[in-house]
Formats: structure tokens, C-alpha cells, sequence
């Protein structure tokens, strides 16, 4: 019997073992399920506008409908400077890295509630699931990307004060940070929403509410000198203030401020990590 036991175990081709530590997270394990994250990739990029009359078209129009939006209401109505940069130009930079940000925040933050069916069937690592997220989302950004250099071009040739930084090559590295920064607040807040689901409603109106404590559609040099400092909390602050230096040649970001956004993203993607590892292992039994 106890031959016939072994025999079985060695034929195991994955053993499931409880997590004890911290920070137990299976880097390899992650890994070895890469075609997973790549179809769960492909899947959540077609159905996104699919049966949907304009389809991918959505991709370009959204972005396009809040600048004209932002261009009438902040710059025409509000008259809120955007010094000397084209309007355009100016909320478009904002509205295409704070979309991507959002939209990872929003859909991360749902993992457990969204894919409660399918994690109680089959096991796979949970992670997988909020990382095919971000970087499905990766391709919106590069889409809409891709409409802001366009836009940058025709206001380059037109003879507008816009100029590039040598900081354009840290364009990775702010999607980087800012995929960073949205999987960890939204594992955070979807670890805690099996537990408290009133957060489910404060995440739209909460992330609504980071829009405009994030200086979107007004300079940050438009802050008061005595407030300027509590943005230095706002980890996307750094993000759209060095992507307009990088790609507009504005900007009032200095190196400490960096520096301290990363360290404050750093603490909340490892605060996530834990919350989530310590939460997949029994979320089934209150979700």
C-alpha cells in the first residue's frame, strides 16, 4: 500500500504546497504560466468593445473626447494657464498617463469578485490574472500613445513652444512605474474588498477624486508654494509632471520627489503583494 502511495506521488506533475511566508511568491511559478497571462491577455483585449459598432475605434476616441472636453471646460471656461503650452497638447499628456493608471486600478481591484468562478475550479497562480490586466492595458496606452505623438507632431510643425527632453527615454520606465503602482493598489484594495465590500463603490468615486489632486488639467507650478509639498504623497504627480518635462519641455518636478514617489510606490506594491498572498488562500470561503 505504502509502494502504491509513492508510486502515485512520483507521478505527480505539479504539487500544491501551502504558502507560509511573507512574501512566498513563486517568481518561476508565475513564469511557467506565461502563456496563460498571454491568453488571458488576448482575451480581455477582445472583448473589451467587441459586438461594439466602431470597435478598436474607442481606443482613440475616448482620449480625444476628454481633451476637447478638458480644452473647453478647464482652458476655455476656467481659463486655467497651462504655461504657454497648447491646451491640447497639455490635458491629452495627462489624460493618456492617468488612463492607463486608472484602468489598471479599476480592473485589478476587482480580481477576486470578477474571477471568483473560475479560481474555484483550477488552480493557477491568482497573480496571473491582474498582470495580464496591466499589460493588456499596455497596448491601450500605446495606442493612445501613439495619438499624442501625433498630435505632438502637428503642434511641433505648426511652430508651437513645445520641446523635447533627453527624458523621453525614461518613457519605459514611467510605464514601468505607473503598471507598478496600479497592480499594487489594486491588489491592495481587491484583497480588502472580500472582506469589506463598500470599497467596490469608493474605488470609482475615489479614483475620480486622485484625478484632480493629480495635476491634470492644471500645472503643478499653479499649487500654492505652502501645498505643493503634500503632492510630494501623490506618487502620480511625478509621472505626469516628467512625462510633460520629457515630451513638452514643462514641468516643476526635482530629484528627491523622484526619489520619494518610488519609495512610496515600492512600499505599496509590497504591501499588495502580501495582502493578496495572505488573502487567495481563503477569499473563496467569504466571497
Amino acid at each position: 500500500m505504502g509502494e502504491k502511495k509513492s508510486q502515485n506521488h512520483e507521478n505527480w506533475t505539479n504539487i500544491i504546497q501551502p504558502r507560509k511566508g511573507w512574501f512566498d511568491i513563486n517568481l518561476k511559478e508565475i513564469w511557467q504560466y506565461r502563456d496563460l497571462i498571454m491568453l488571458f491577455v488576448r482575451r480581455d483585449f477582445v472583448s473589451i468593445y467587441k459586438q461594439t459598432i466602431l470597435g478598436p475605434i474607442w481606443f482613440i476616441l475616448q482620449p480625444l473626447f476628454t481633451t476637447i472636453t478638458f480644452t473647453i471646460v478647464f482652458g476655455k471656461i476656467a481659463q486655467i494657464p497651462t504655461e504657454g503650452i497648447p491646451e491640447v497638447l497639455f490635458y491629452m499628456s495627462g489624460i493618456v498617463c492617468w488612463n492607463y493608471f486608472a484602468s489598471c486600478l479599476n480592473k485589478t481591484s476587482d480580481t477576486f469578485f470578477a474571477n471568483a468562478g473560475i479560481f474555484g475550479k483550477v488552480y493557477f497562480p491568482r497573480l496571473v490574472v491582474p498582470i495580464s490586466t496591466v499589460i493588456t492595458n499596455m497596448f491601450t496606452f500605446t495606442i493612445q500613445f501613439v495619438l499624442f505623438l501625433l498630435f505632438l507632431l502637428y503642434f511641433k510643425i505648426s511652430g508651437s513652444s513645445v520641446n523635447l527632453t533627453g527624458w523621453v527615454f525614461f518613457t519605459p520606465l514611467l510605464l514601468l512605474y505607473m503598471a507598478t503602482l496600479g497592480l499594487g493598489v489594486g491588489i491592495f484594495i481587491s484583497s480588502l474588498t472580500t472582506k469589506y465590500r463598500d470599497l467596490t463603490f469608493l474605488v470609482g468615486f475615489g479614483v475620480q477624486l486622485w484625478m484632480y489632486a493629480t495635476p491634470i488639467v492644471y500645472p503643478l507650478s499653479q499649487v500654492p508654494e505652502r501645498w505643493r509639498w503634500l503632492y510630494s504623497f501623490n506618487p502620480m504627480t511625478v509621472v505626469i509632471e516628467t512625462f510633460r518635462y520629457a515630451f513638452l519641455g514643462m514641468g516643476t518636478i526635482q530629484l528627491w520627489q523622484i526619489g520619494f514617489s518610488v519609495m512610496i510606490t515600492t512600499f505599496i506594491f509590497l504591501a499588495g503583494l502580501v495582502l493578496f498572498g495572505r488573502v487567495e488562500k481563503t477569499f473563496m470561503d467569504t466571497i
